[in-house]
């Protein structure tokens, strides 16, 4: 291949094949390509865009530049991805669900940078939780009780790790055919029998403007459509955290609540039940989204979904009792505050981004990959927006290792509520996309 010459046709906007692009894609990873070409690859990409059918080719030579997994199980493989938000855990509850519906779900999941929260992060408050396992022991695992939560290693589309750190240094991140090779190229090399996508939108997601979100929604789907891997996706709300809760042990706390039938969260459970329904309708046109969403929810309400994932949290090295004693294990923080509104009205917005940088303050997510989290920090018990308050209401919970640090966090809270004396209903929790 001609590099220089794709590079030129990608800046002057002249036609690329899928077969060129899926040729350099899977090139990426070599040495034969050098930085200096592949950003000013990504660049002019940023700059000029690719058609779907040169993203398609992208994304399938970035997952063939690795491993990939082939399964021969007695059900359907399928999976779920979350672009990213603010107290958003909803892999760990639809997972289990899914396992006991009888699919297998092998996820692969990354960590938390910046102010989202990220799904081992979460995983592994649990102690003795290690998402850090090999090919052979995650296929294992899944086969045995349906699935399995792990991080990706090196081997798995490793042209995105060398293509992603290029972006990271070019200005070229909000790419949206870069993003959207990046995430497929990691979620297609998992051998998916079908894929659900839930795109976020809102003051918590990464990308907060409804039309772009829905650009890129659309971008997955074609992608991943084109690549072969059956996927559909839903636009879901992030102007204010999905569960009641943000930071890692707090979300768990929250997710086993939900499954025990303790202390249901409402939002959580419907976004759940609905990426799953859909997932399922998908992989089964025959079945109607209304005897999936029953499906679900009986695996749900009845107990055996919370089974799945302690047996998920036993098998990846966590405690052997945790169905039954989950809120012992889930570690705590010494210093916790109630944060009470400053006026009287109604909760109509939240600076939900502002609440994930208050746990990242706190220790409970990164600034650099490098930084140590603390599980135990962060925000319980948040309001939602349509909430009547006082001056006694108490709008969140503070949990921090140390005064200092609830003395720092306590008014930012507080700013994150706007208070107004008129009732405004909460945002669309979930937007379908049409047809066009």
């Amino acid at each position: 291949m001609n590099v220089g010459s794709l590079i030129e046709r990608v800046r002057n906007k002249k036609y690329i094949t899928e077969t060129d692009m899926l040729e350099f894609g899977s090139m990426i990873s070599s040495p034969i390509i050098s930085d200096a070409q592949i950003g000013a690859f990504a660049m002019a990409v940023c700059l000029n865009g690719l058609s779907l059918e040169a993203r398609v080719g992208l994304t399938k030579g970035m997952r063939d530049s690795g491993d990939q997994l082939v399964w021969d199980l007695p059900g359907p493989v399928l999976d779920k991805h979350s672009t990213g938000g603010v107290g958003d855990p909803v892999s760990l509850l639809l997972a289990p669900a899914l396992a006991a519906c009888g699919a297998f779900v092998p996820m692969i999941s990354g960590r938390g940078l910046g102010y989202t929260g990220g799904t081992l992060d979460k995983l592994e408050s649990i102690p003795g939780y290690s998402s850090d396992i090999s090919k052979e022991r995650f296929q294992g695992i899944v086969k045995k009780i349906g699935l399995a939560i792990v991080g990706a290693s090196d081997d798995v589309a490793p042209a995105d790790q060398r293509l992603y750190r290029i972006r990271d240094v070019t200005a070229t991140v909000d790419s949206l055919d870069l993003i959207t090779a990046s995430i497929l190229s990691k979620k297609l090399a998992a051998g998916l029998d079908s894929l659900v996508l839930d795109v976020k939108t809102g003051s918590g997601a990464v990308i907060k403007e409804f039309e772009k979100s829905e650009l890129l929604a659309r971008s997955l789907i074609g992608v991943a459509n084109g690549a072969g891997c059956p996927t559909v996706a839903l636009l879901t709300d992030m102007s204010q955290p999905l569960a009641n809760a943000a930071g890692n042990s707090l979300e768990v706390k929250s997710v086993m609540e939900t499954l025990s039938g303790m202390q249901v969260n409402d939002r959580l459970l419907e976004v759940t039940i609905e990426l799953g329904s859909e997932l399922i309708n998908l992989n089964n046109p025959s079945q109607s989204l209304k005897d999936s969403r029953c499906l679900l929810k009986g695996s749900i309400s009845s107990g055996r979904a919370m089974e799945y994932f302690s047996r998920m949290v036993f098998e990846m090295g966590g405690p052997k009792s945790f169905e039954s004693d989950w809120a012992k294990y889930l570690p705590k923080s010494p210093v916790v505050k109630e944060i009470r509104s400053n006026k009287t009205g109604y909760i109509d917005r939240i600076d939900t981004e502002v609440l994930g940088q208050v746990v990242v303050m706190l220790g409970g997510g990164r600034k650099l990959e490098s930084d140590k989290v603390d599980p135990s920090v962060g925000l319980s018990d948040l309001m939602k927006i349509g909430t009547k308050v006082d001056l006694k209401t108490p709008i969140a919970i503070l949990h921090a290792s140390n005064e200092q640090d609830v003395i720092r966090a306590e008014a930012i809270v507080r700013g994150a509520f706007s208070i107004s004396y008129n009732f405004k209903p909460p945002p669309t929790l979930i937007h379908r996309l049409d047809s066009k």
